[in-house]
């Protein structure tokens, strides 16, 4: 039985400061663009304000990208079109700079982190600041086995914890999340089926290369057969993860959550983080509000699991690569509407004419 209870984040976690958003909300009414008519971004810096506990709201200055990378046995089965075991690849090319989420965070001068949960390699393969948190070799087969130990689990899972608590304890202000995975959409898929009590059809897209017609059907079938495993376990949400989850989408949940705990604002990137929010909010009700979903990835799982938690995504470019790489193109709207928020001049107070006197017949 796992020493973790997850009932303390219930809590631990408190919602963004509504006293500060009704302020910053006042100061809004009184600036000189006319309140409404900057659309969103109204809502943006006034969320960013609750969520600073700040009027007028502080600018984003030390965002960082946390990516949480894995392989997944279930990709043998072909349900993705990139090769089983290949994450180590993916992960390579964003450390050497040649992936798209590097050539985005040079532009936007925005750090990537990557965190090493479960990739099918040597561990010696990476830096250790990126595979000291590694937890196995690989994430089981899940239409057939668990994912993960219980104690893989909850390994995972407070080392997502730990990871919220370095970048919180450093300074960073905005966190952008998302995986770097093979295999980790099906997974997802799972995730937002079970909890959502949906069909694997429904919930199953074609991942970040889409795959042809008759791959979609083998993860189809892959999401239905693990799904069947799942419901029995959805009243515990570790033991769910560990089921039919993975070592990185547990991290993810236990980073989503700590941040909450920890007040530090985090941009979703698709549908795998979309699916470890879902988990997140079963696990405590006032999480999501300390989350954006940056983008429409086009999934529809991603698209059900957004709907779940009333979180609307602030973009629609349909980008699939992952990587944080949609979610990342959100930043820079987060802090245009922080800009906004706080440098637009108030309008001067209006002269009340004087009353004059009457005259006295």
């Amino acid at each position: 039985m796992s020493s973790l209870n997850l009932d303390d984040f219930t809590d631990l976690i408190e919602r963004p400061d509504g006293g500060v958003r009704r302020d910053a909300e006042a100061r809004r009414e009184r600036q000189i663009v006319p309140p409404g008519s900057l659309g969103r971004l109204d809502e943006l810096g006034e969320w960013l304000a609750a969520a600073q506990s700040a009027v007028p709201v502080r600018p984003v200055e030390r965002p960082r990208v946390v990516l949480f990378a894995g392989d997944h046995g279930i990709a043998g089965l072909g349900v993705s079109a990139r090769p089983a075991g290949g994450a180590g690849q993916l992960v390579r090319a964003v450390l050497e700079g040649g992936s798209a989420v590097s050539v985005l965070s040079r532009r936007l001068d925005v750090p990537v982190r990557v965190v090493d949960m479960a990739l099918d390699c040597a561990p010696d393969a990476f830096p250790e600041d990126v595979v000291r948190h590694r937890v196995r070799r690989g994430s089981g087969r899940i239409d057939i086995e668990d994912a993960l130990t219980l104690d893989e689990a909850e390994a995972a899972f407070r080392a997502g914890v730990a990871v919220a608590d370095e970048e919180a304890d450093s300074g960073t202000d905005l966190v952008v999340l998302g995986d770097v995975s093979v295999g980790g959409t099906t997974a997802a898929a799972v995730l937002i089926a079970a909890l959502c009590g949906t069909d694997a059809s429904v919930v199953t897209g074609r991942g970040g290369q889409a795959i042809d017609d008759l791959a979609w059907m083998r993860k189809c079938a892959a999401v239905r057969d693990a799904l069947r495993r799942a419901r029995p376990v959805l009243g515990d949400q570790l033991q769910l993860l560990a089921t039919v989850g993975g070592a990185d989408l547990a991290a993810m949940t236990g980073f989503l959550l700590q941040a909450a705990v920890r007040k530090l604002p985090v941009i979703l990137d698709g549908v795998v983080a979309a699916a470890c929010a879902l988990v997140a909010q079963r696990v405590a009700f006032r999480a999501p509000d300390w989350w954006l979903a940056g983008h429409d990835s086009g999934e529809p799982g991603q698209a059900k699991a957004l709907d779940r938690m009333a979180l609307e995504p602030l973009l629609e470019q349909g980008v699939k690569v992952g990587e944080g790489v949609g979610a990342l193109l959100a930043l820079p709207l987060v802090r245009a509407a922080a800009a906004l928020a706080a440098e637009l001049p108030e309008k001067e107070p209006e002269e009340v004419p004087e009353k004059e006197p009457e005259e006295k017949e």
